[in-house]
């Protein structure tokens, strides 16, 4: 079986279980950011900063870190 029909045969996570992705793909982004970008956008106040620091971090996640933990999520439920 194949990625895409394993992954097609696991129900969609529960609210809770999304929260969690969610989390684990966002916290660790952010601080990545904020360590790599912190000189550069030291001059900048909060609102900027944050606004510079989401237009990074959202495609981040969304596009690179979310498939793979719906991957992850997947292959582990399919293990059980």
């Amino acid at each position: 079986m194949d990625d895409n029909a394993r992954a097609t045969s696991v129900p969609p996570p529960t609210k809770h279980q999304l929260a969690l992705m969610i989390w684990l793909a966002v916290v660790p982004t952010l601080i990545g950011l904020n360590l790599l970008l912190n000189d550069a956008l030291a001059d900048l106040s909060t609102v900027p900063r944050t606004f510079v620091l989401a237009t990074i971090a959202v495609p981040i996640v969304i596009y690179g870190l979310m498939p793979r933990l719906h991957r992850l999520r997947a292959r582990l439920i399919a293990r059980a």
